[in-house]
């Protein structure tokens, strides 16, 4: 008899944030076990209210949402880069992941949200996963199902981070 494979979250407590959303408020779960850098680089963006009014730029049908652009359309970052912290986090559906140009080590504040598993597991270990969405999946599908030119994900009115913020640690 096979030892029963423990989910993450069964042994694990990890920091949450929330990032409220015109479409919905969406609770996230942040794996500082395997993307200890991408955690904290996106805390310290939300702790400065870096993602507050930005939009979800890029918006993919059954692929993944992408926001964190300063500038909205894809080329913006913090001024910094994050280096890779490729892991063994499937890329399922819910699951936040940093996005980056072809360079490993280029990501800094953009992130993406996958839509399902069918159309994201080639980002397994290519792109570093650092959390999932725990609560608020309705709304990660609402802004997936927004109106976007079918090349490019730019959505004819892009949806908005309203304001992300970490959670008071439990306990």
């Amino acid at each position: 008899m096979r030892p029963r494979r423990f989910l993450y979250h069964d042994v694990m407590s990890y920091p949450t944030a929330t990032i409220e959303t015109d479409q919905g408020t969406i609770r996230v779960e942040l794996w500082d076990d395997v993307a200890p850098g991408h955690v904290e680089n996106f805390l310290k963006l939300a702790d400065n209210g870096f993602y507050d009014n930005l939009t979800f730029h890029r918006i993919l049908k059954d692929f993944v949402i992408q926001g964190g652009c300063p500038l909205g359309d894809g080329t913006g970052g913090p001024g910094w880069k994050v280096k890779a912290e490729f892991n063994d986090r499937p890329h399922d559906e819910g699951v936040l992941s940093m996005a980056r140009s072809g360079h490993p080590d280029s990501a800094g504040s953009q992130f993406f949200v996958c839509l399902g598993r069918e159309h994201c597991r080639h980002l397994d270990r290519q792109y570093t996963a650092f959390g999932k969405v725990i609560e608020g999946i309705e709304a990660v599908r609402a802004i997936g199902a927004t109106p976007a030119d079918a090349a490019t994900g730019k959505p004819r009115s892009a949806p908005r981070m309203v304001k992300v913020t970490r959670d008071a640690a439990a306990g």
